[in-house]
């Protein structure tokens, strides 16, 4: 497993931006995917984005894509979610979360996850 540490949230205006990392620890952070996760008061934890280890395939939940880009860089062992035109729905808790599995979507295929970085996005 990997020891995950988010960082980056805070409080925006509609239109913003903001940059989540993900910092992790251990030398095989390359061989995990790496997703993003996020949890508003009420809801279930929702999936927001993934990237894979080595060749790093990306994928985005609809209501995200072409605003939101997920990157990592396995040098800083650190994983990164670029948020822009942001949105009052995307208010939530941000959670990375680290993966040697296959399934991109359900929560319970990631072992390791953060303790979360709150986003605000007021309108």
């Amino acid at each position: 497993q990997v020891q995950l540490v988010e960082s980056g949230g805070g409080l925006v205006q509609a239109g913003g931006s903001l940059r989540l990392s993900c910092a992790a620890s251990g030398r095989t952070f390359s061989s995990y995917a790496i997703a993003w996760f996020r949890q508003s008061p009420g809801k279930e934890r929702a999936f927001v984005a993934r990237i894979g280890g080595g060749v790093g395939r990306t994928y985005y939940t609809d209501s995200v894509k072409g605003r939101f880009t997920i990157s990592r860089d396995n040098v800083k062992n650190t994983a990164y979610l670029q948020m822009t035109g942001l949105k009052p729905e995307d208010t939530a808790v941000y959670y990375c979360a680290a993966s040697s599995g296959v399934m991109i979507y359900s929560d319970r295929s990631y072992d390791s996850w953060g303790q979360g970085t709150q986003v605000t996005v007021s309108s």
